[in-house]
C-alpha cells in the first residue's frame, strides 16, 4: 500500500481515538447539565471538565484550587483547598492504547509500519495541544508539556508495539528484518527469541489481568452492602448515582491493577500508612466513594497463596516457549539449546516485571489533600514480586533438565550437520564398540567410508545403549572370505584351490 495512504489512515486513527474519548467524557456531563442544571449554567462550561477528564484519564496531573466561595460555607481548610489529583481513569487510557495498537499493526501489515506510528503521533500531539490551549480553567490546571506528553504515550508506544509485533512476525524488508537477519545468523533457535519473550510477557499479563478482575469481582460481591450503604449515605439522585457509577467504572482498569498487587503479595496503599495486602489490611478514614466499600475489612493469611497465580503464569509462558523450540529445533533438525532457553527465561522475566512498574505506576497517585496524596500500588515493590514469581515459574519448565524428547537433536548442530558428539553416557576406556556384519562392504572388499551411529553398551545388556559416531577406523576387519581360513602367503600354494 502507498506510504501516503497508510499515513493518512493512521491520522485518522488516530483523531477518531481522541473524538470517541471525549465524547466518552463529555456526553455524562452533558446529561447531568441536561437534567440537573437546566437553563442556570451554560453548556459552554462543560467542555473545559470534558478535557480535564479526558486528559486525567490519559495521565495527565491536575493541580486543583477550590474556590473561597465552596470551601468557606463547606467549612474546608485553606491549607486543604489546593490540591493534585493524578490518580486516571485508565478506561481512556486502556481504549487509546488498544485503537493505538490495532492502528500500529495495520500500518505494519500495509508495509509502512513507521510512517504509521509517526503519522499517528503527530495527530495525537497536535489534539493534545488543541485541548490543552482550550480547556484552561481557574479549578484544575495541567502544565502544558504534560498534557501534551503523557496522551503521546499512551498512543505512541502501543502503536509502535503492535507495528513491531507484525512487522516481526511477517517482515518489513527494512529495519526489522535487519534485526531479525542478525539473530538468524546466529543458527540455531536464536531467532525466536525475540518473539517468545514478547509471547511469554503477553501470556503473563494477561493471566494476571484476568485473576485480577475476578479479584475485582469477588470483592464487590462480598463488599456489596457496603457498597450500598456508601450510595445512600450520599443521599444522590438517580442521575447522580448514575453519573457516580459511571465514574467509578472508568476507573475499573485501575483497580485491577491494584487487584493484580494485591494477588502478588505488596498490596496497595489507600492513603499515607496505609496497606492493603494478604499480610493485613490497615487504613484509615476512607472518603466516601461506594467503591471503597469493596476494601476488605480484614485478610486471611490463606490469601498469601495468591501469590502462586503469577508462578503459574509463569509456568504457562515457559511452557508454551519451550514446546515451540522443541518444535523449531525438529523442524530445522538444530539443536534446542540451553543458553536460548535461559535467555528467553530471562527475558520473560524482565519484561513482565517492567510491565507490572508501569502498570502500578500509572494505577497510583493523589486523590486529594493530605494522607490521600499517596494511593494504588508502589512500582518497585510489585515489579519485584511479579519479577521473581514468574522467574521461578519459567526457570521450572525453562530450565529444567531436558527430557528424552529433546535428545534426537543433539548430535546435530544448529545447521543440521553431524558434528561427531557422543549422547548419553560415553563408554568405558578399551569397551569394544558393537558394529554389524554389514558394515563391511562386500562388492569393494574395504569397510564403509561413512560414519555409522552404533547402539549398544559392548555387553548386550538391555542397560541404557550408548549412541556413538563410529568412523571407519574403528570398524572390525574385513571377514575371513571362507570359514575360518586365512587366506594364502604370497609365493603360498592356496590350500582351498580344489585338488585335480
Amino acid at each position: 500500500m502507498n506510504r501516503l495512504l497508510v499515513a493518512v489512515l493512521a491520522a485518522f486513527d488516530a483523531l477518531l481515538a481522541v473524538a470517541v474519548g471525549l465524547v466518552t467524557a463529555l456526553a455524562p456531563l452533558t446529561l447531568l447539565w441536561i437534567f440537573g442544571f437546566g437553563a442556570e449554567a451554560s453548556w459552554a462550561g462543560l467542555w473545559p471538565a470534558a478535557g480535564r477528564v479526558w486528559q486525567l484519564g490519559h495521565l495527565v496531573p491536575l493541580a486543583v484550587t477550590l474556590p473561597e466561595e465552596f470551601t468557606v460555607p463547606a467549612g474546608i481548610d485553606a491549607a486543604a483547598a489546593s490540591f493534585t489529583v493524578s490518580l486516571a481513569p485508565l478506561a481512556l487510557a486502556v481504549f487509546t492504547a488498544v485503537f493505538a495498537a490495532r492502528s500500529g499493526a495495520r500500518a505494519a501489515t500495509a508495509g509502512a509500519w513507521l510512517s504509521g506510528v509517526l503519522s499517528g503521533t503527530i495527530v495525537i500531539a497536535a489534539a493534545a495541544t488543541g485541548v490543552a490551549l482550550t480547556t484552561g480553567n481557574d479549578i484544575a490546571a495541567v502544565q502544558l508539556w504534560q498534557a501534551v506528553l503523557y496522551p503521546v504515550l499512551v498512543f505512541a508506544l502501543p502503536a509502535l508495539g503492535g507495528a513491531l509485533a507484525v512487522a516481526w512476525r511477517t517482515g518489513d524488508d527494512g529495519m526489522v528484518d535487519a534485526v531479525r537477519n542478525a539473530f538468524a545468523r546466529r543458527g540455531g533457535s536464536w531467532v525466536e527469541t525475540p518473539g517468545l519473550i514478547a509471547r511469554g510477557t503477553a501470556v503473563v499479563l494477561a493471566a494476571l489481568v484476568g485473576v485480577g478482575g475476578l479479584v475485582v469481582a469477588f470483592a464487590v460481591f462480598a463488599g456489596f452492602a457496603r457498597i450500598v450503604a456508601l450510595f445512600q449515605a450520599g443521599q444522590v439522585d438517580v442521575l447522580g448515582a448514575a453519573v457516580l457509577t459511571l465514574g467509578q467504572l472508568a476507573y475499573l482498569p485501575t483497580f485491577v491493577i491494584w487487584a493484580i498487587s494485591f494477588v502478588a503479595g505488596p498490596g496497595f496503599s489507600l492513603g499515607v500508612d496505609t496497606v492493603v495486602s494478604p499480610v493485613g489490611t490497615q487504613v484509615g478514614v476512607l472518603p466516601g466513594v461506594p467503591v471503597f466499600g469493596a476494601v476488605p475489612e480484614s485478610t486471611s493469611s490463606w490469601l498469601l497463596l495468591l501469590a502462586l497465580v503469577p508462578v503459574a503464569a509463569g509456568v504457562l509462558a515457559g511452557w508454551i516457549a519451550r514446546s515451540h523450540l522443541v518444535r523449531h529445533a525438529e523442524a530445522t533438525g538444530g539443536r534446542d539449546r540451553m543458553s536460548v532457553r535461559a535467555v528467553v527465561a530471562a527475558g520473560i522475566t524482565v519484561a513482565s516485571a517492567g510491565a507490572a512498574a508501569v502498570l502500578a505506576l500509572a494505577a497510583s497517585g493523589s486523590i486529594g489533600p493530605g494522607a490521600l496524596a499517596v494511593v494504588g500500588p508502589a512500582p518497585g515493590p510489585m515489579a519485584l514480586a511479579v519479577g521473581l514469581e514468574v522467574a521461578l515459574g519459567a526457570a521450572i519448565v525453562l530450565l529444567s533438565p531436558r527430557g528424552h524428547d529433546d535428545h534426537h537433536d543433539d548430535h546435530h548442530d544448529d545447521h543440521g550437520h553431524d558434528d561427531g558428539v557422543r549422547v548419553g553416557p560415553a563408554p568405558a576406556p578399551g569397551a569394544p564398540v558393537i558394529a554389524p556384519p554389514m558394515l563391511w562392504d562386500a562388492d569393494l572388499a574395504r569397510p564403509a567410508t561413512e560414519p555409522v551411529v552404533v547402539v549398544g553398551d559392548g555387553t548386550g545388556s538391555p542397560t541404557e545403549p550408548i549412541v556413538v559416531v563410529a568412523e571407519p577406523a574403528d570398524l572390525p576387519a574385513a571377514p575371513e572370505p571362507t570359514g575360518g581360513q586365512a587366506p594364502p602367503e604370497p609365493g603360498e600354494d592356496d590350500p582351498r584351490a580344489p585338488v585335480d
